[in-house]
């Protein structure tokens, strides 16, 4: 979308347990909005100045581009990820990128699977990275 950027928010977030792509693209997500301007400005309207500069009354006509970097891209399905996100029309880019780190997780092949309290697959810790920019019309 061409327009104005608003905002710009980088978040990180990991899935220590289970191994599921989407659960470590949510979290970085969550974390750039969550305790910060986007979350206020989306959610809590705290910033009348700012909507008012922009001329904004409905936060569902802003526009929010997320791009994730996560192991396992190919997992994350495009609307899970933005689903996390109050307001807007949302777009998704996800990409290669993140981390992982192989930990000591309690794989089910190790032990049997009553005590495998974490369903974790193997031994990988995801760690992915989200930017989050909230745009208005020009």
């Amino acid at each position: 979308m061409a327009g104005k950027r608003l905002i710009i928010e980088m978040g990180m977030g990991i899935d220590q347990h289970g191994q599921e792509p989407i659960v470590a693209a949510a979290r970085p997500v969550r974390n750039a909005i969550a305790p910060r301007v986007v979350a206020k400005a989306i959610a809590h309207n705290p910033l009348p100045g700012v909507w008012e500069v922009a001329g904004l009354s409905d936060p569902n006509k802003i526009f929010v581009e997320v791009q994730i970097a996560v192991p396992y891209p190919e997992q994350v399905k495009q609307e899970e990820a933005p689903a996390v996100l109050p307001f807007g029309h949302k777009t998704l880019t996800v990409g290669s990128g993140g981390m992982v780190v192989h930990g000591r997780g309690i794989a089910p092949t190790s032990v049997p699977k009553e005590m495998a309290p974490f369903n974790n697959k193997n031994d990988e810790m995801f760690i992915a990275v989200a930017a989050v920019k909230v745009l208005i019309e020009s």
